[in-house]
């Protein structure tokens, strides 16, 4: 993309004053005053300001991204040279956010024409455009035009260019409100097209064995179900069954028994049978030999509370989940995020007004903790997890959920903060009840199972990596010695698999299952090589 225009109005000072005034773009307010960032870690610039405290950013692309003064920001140009194009031909530009194509010529000539007429009352801007134009080699264009480039730029904005909070982490809204396509049709749009061709009879081998693709095909012909399906959902079924239990093995084999076909009962069981985890989640299925319209009554009653005929209605989890797959991990990141907001803010005005935070957003909150995690992105992960650890009450709970946000502080660099978590995890492992005498007795074992384990290498993590913050020396010996008395307390085989595991690497452990589920009744000794149960995302 071009920055001729940027480069001539460095270089040469008058026309630089004339892009200040009247038209706002000024090379001297390039400050924006606070920290900020994409959420996709990509390169921004800031080159220039306005009056009104908003800034002018140059993204790696090329694309100029204004972020205002009130938390908003938008691309407005793919390049500098379009940016002013439309700053210079349409001087009312923030009163035309709302403008687009469809609106027809009249009515855009008619609303910038109103603009410039107000503007006109205060000083001039038509021999200073003309000028401005001249000097910067810009072409002139229509307002109708101009507002096309407006709009479609603003369209870019999200999900490449969202514009992030660099301290807190919010995401700041979008600088026009024109509607954007829901998450579900982007996600869904290949897997809609594939399932066409599947149809048409093309593709079947190549399509079943890519899983990606496989899952969007049957996510699609879950919102579109025809009659002649049954034999593509029999041979994805197949296939979806070599990645073990996903949502899609249970939709495949959903789909494929609303047909109440006896003859799929063999396949079906047999599919069930792949391995424990699809026996388990393929559970109350019926058997071969049984009644069809039996096996119509498990598809339906699964179809029912599970997957429905409306995109809409599935969880955010689904298509960003989906979406990753595909590699759209910017538009997963940007959706995930602004549900994280979201809850953020309902959570600030539920502490504000002395209530709890609604059961619904806070089961959330461990499922986000585990999709950003998957996307690689610790610092929107260790965002969640700060909302999510207050909400436990169960001893057992609060430790994990302390173990998990004392890791992703170490992994964000937060060395201070996770010392300090550390010491709240102590502090809860000494007085599991806070004090309260309600007999919380879910620790009892702690020291037997793979949660004391990980408690003890996370001391000697963060030791580790905080040894490095010369300030912090005597935080660290304190986290040391606390490591080595916590050890002491395991039983003997937990204590032997850590030292095993800690003299045999020198590498920092970053294992991300830290949300234990074990059974704190069980044998001592038990449980330390057991895996534990990964979060599944919730519903919502």
């Amino acid at each position: 993309m071009s920055d001729h225009a940027l480069r001539l109005l460095r270089e040469q000072p008058h026309l630089a004053e004339l892009a200040a005034f009247p038209f706002n773009f000024d090379l001297a307010r390039a400050d924006h005053g606070e920290a900020v960032r994409l959420a996709s870690g990509g390169p921004l610039e800031a080159v220039a300001g306005d009056d009104t405290g908003g800034t002018y950013f140059v993204c790696g692309d090329g694309s100029v991204l204004y972020a205002d003064s009130e938390g908003s920001a938008g691309i407005i140009g793919n390049s500098v040279d379009e940016a002013l194009e439309v700053l210079v031909g349409l001087p009312g530009w923030h009163d035309h956010l709302g403008l687009a194509p469809a609106d027809g010529e009249e009515k855009i000539r008619a609303a910038v024409a109103e603009t410039e007429e107000e503007i006109r009352e205060y000083h001039g801007i038509d021999d200073e455009r003309t000028e401005l134009r001249a000097g910067l080699g810009l072409p002139e264009r229509s307002p109708v035009e101009l507002v096309g480039l407006l709009h479609a730029a603003l369209l870019r904005t999200e999900p490449d260019f969202l514009l992030l909070n660099a301290e807190e982490g919010g995401a700041h809204a979008l600088l026009d409100r024109h509607p954007r396509p829901p998450l579900w049709e982007t996600v869904l749009a290949r897997g809609r097209t594939d399932l066409t061709l599947l149809r048409e009879g093309s593709a079947w081998d190549e399509m079943a064995e890519d899983r990606a693709r496989r899952a969007l095909a049957l996510r699609a012909a879950q919102f579109d179900r025809r009659e002649g399906d049954l034999p593509l959902l029999r041979h994805l079924l197949r296939h979806e069954a070599e990645a073990s239990m996903t949502d899609e093995l249970r939709l495949a084999a959903v789909l494929v028994g609303l047909y109440g076909q006896a003859e799929d009962l063999p396949l079906l069981y047999e599919v069930r049978e792949t391995d424990f985890d699809t026996w388990c989640g393929l559970g109350g299925m019926p058997e071969p030999g049984a009644d069809p319209a039996e096996l119509r009554r498990w598809a339906r009653g699964l179809d029912d509370s599970l997957f429905g005929t409306d995109p809409a209605d599935e969880p955010l989890f689904t298509w960003t989940g989906l979406a990753h797959e595909q590699g759209l991990v910017e538009l997963a990141r940007a959706a995930l995020i602004r549900r994280l907001d979201d809850i953020d803010f309902r959570a600030y005005c539920d502490a504000r007004d002395g209530k709890a935070m609604e059961r619904r957003d806070a089961s959330q909150l461990s499922s986000l903790v585990h999709e950003f995690e998957q996307l690689g992105d610790s610092f929107q992960a260790l965002r969640a997890q700060r909302l999510y650890v207050p909400l436990q009450t169960r001893a057992w709970d609060r430790v994990s959920a302390l173990l998990r946000l004392a890791r992703l502080e170490r992994e964000e660099g937060q060395f201070g903060a996770a010392i300090r978590t550390l010491t709240s995890l102590r502090d809860t492992l000494a007085e599991p009840d806070g004090g309260n005498g309600d007999g919380d007795s879910s620790l009892g074992h702690w020291q037997r199972t793979n949660l004391g384990a990980y408690i003890v290498e996370e001391h000697y993590a963060v030791a580790r990596t905080a040894a490095t913050d010369t300030a912090l020396a005597d935080e660290v010996r304190a986290v040391t010695v606390a490591a080595g008395e916590l050890l002491a307390r395991l039983s003997g085989t937990a204590r032997a698999n850590v030292e095993r595991h800690l003299a045999g690497t020198t590498d920092i452990r970053t294992d991300t299952r830290t949300d234990i589920h074990a059974d704190t009744d069980a044998d001592p000794g038990a449980g330390v090589s057991a895996e534990p149960t990964p979060p599944q995302p919730s519903a919502g």
